[in-house]
């Protein structure tokens, strides 16, 4: 309303994130009174995409009667592979940045287009950890997710089927098929987390996952809380992590992923500095416009 956009535009990947995002624009069009059509939700597959992901995907957009599109990148990507004169057999950095940016290029230009504003995903993990390509999915023109952690999106989905789609409390106006939602937002919580980057493996399933990469975000968000909220050093956090997961992860292990915290924290300031507007939804932000101040040449030594 205030940026008078005619449309929200958002791309859909079928994970955690874009789909607590395509569920929070659709509410919000609803708080409008303007219809679903008003959200413009995108699919872009590329070499990573599989088949859960993308059917997943477009159940969600079916049910909630959103405007889909469906733009392939590959052919795009390829191109700008031989542009740049990257080997595509690499599949390096340059091989996965390129597809998330083309993404967002792909949703900007569409806003740009429709009049409209292009909703980002990303969540306060992945900017806590600097997992996202700078200036691909990093950045958007209004980040609904920037202040929800990822365990905290997945316990909101698991809320939203339970009591909204399902249960006897659902509301069964909430879309055109709450089953058929229901059963999607489910699917993508059975879902590993990836970026789906990689191409898939050989049966076809997701190869990139990513807390086989950065660690378990149920430790990764723990870390962030008790460093950002109390400031908490590392051996008293080490500690509490210790006596917190004790039945789940040895010493060994959760030293192993505080370590990676605080290198990964420290060094991906930089992406947090020039982060888009976005709300702060619980007491720990790293929104550069707000609450956190941090210089992005930062060294984390001491921490380790």
């Amino acid at each position: 309303s205030h940026t008078k956009s005619k449309k929200a535009v958002l791309g859909i990947s079928g994970g955690l994130d874009s789909t607590l995002a395509l569920l929070v624009a659709v509410q919000a069009m609803k708080a409008l009174e303007r219809p679903a059509k008003d959200v413009i939700t995108v699919t872009m597959p590329g070499f990573g995409t599989t088949d859960k992901t993308y059917s997943n995907a477009m159940a969600m957009m079916e049910a909630l009667r959103t405007e889909i599109r469906q733009i392939p990148i590959n052919e795009a990507v390829l191109i700008h592979f031989r542009d740049i004169a990257h080997d595509p057999e690499v599949k390096n950095t340059v091989y996965e940045n390129v597809q998330a940016r083309e993404r967002t290029q792909i949703l900007m230009d569409l806003a740009n287009m429709e009049g409209g504003i292009q909703v980002g995903t990303g969540d306060l993990s992945e900017a806590a950890l600097g997992w996202n390509t700078y200036n691909g999915d990093h950045m958007s023109m209004y980040n609904v997710n920037a202040g929800i952690p990822k365990t905290v999106i997945r316990t909101m989905l698991r809320w939203f089927v339970d009591c909204i789609l399902t249960g006897p409390d659902q509301d069964p106006s909430f879309c055109s098929d709450n089953k058929k939602l229901a059963t999607a937002v489910t699917g993508v919580l059975d879902t590993p987390v990836s970026p789906e980057l990689l191409p898939p493996d050989e049966s076809g399933g997701i190869a990139q996952k990513t807390e086989d990469q950065v660690g378990p975000y149920v430790l990764h968000d723990f870390f962030l809380y008790h460093t950002v909220r109390f400031g908490t050093s590392p051996a008293k956090l080490l500690a509490i992590a210790k006596k917190t997961f004790a039945d789940d992860y040895a010493e060994d292990i959760i030293k192993n992923w505080l370590n990676v915290f605080y290198r990964r924290f420290f060094a991906f300031q930089f992406k947090r500095a020039c982060a888009p507007d976005s709300p702060k939804v619980g007491t720990v932000s790293l929104s550069p416009g707000s609450d956190w101040q941090m210089p992005s040449d930062a060294n984390a030594d001491i921490w380790l």
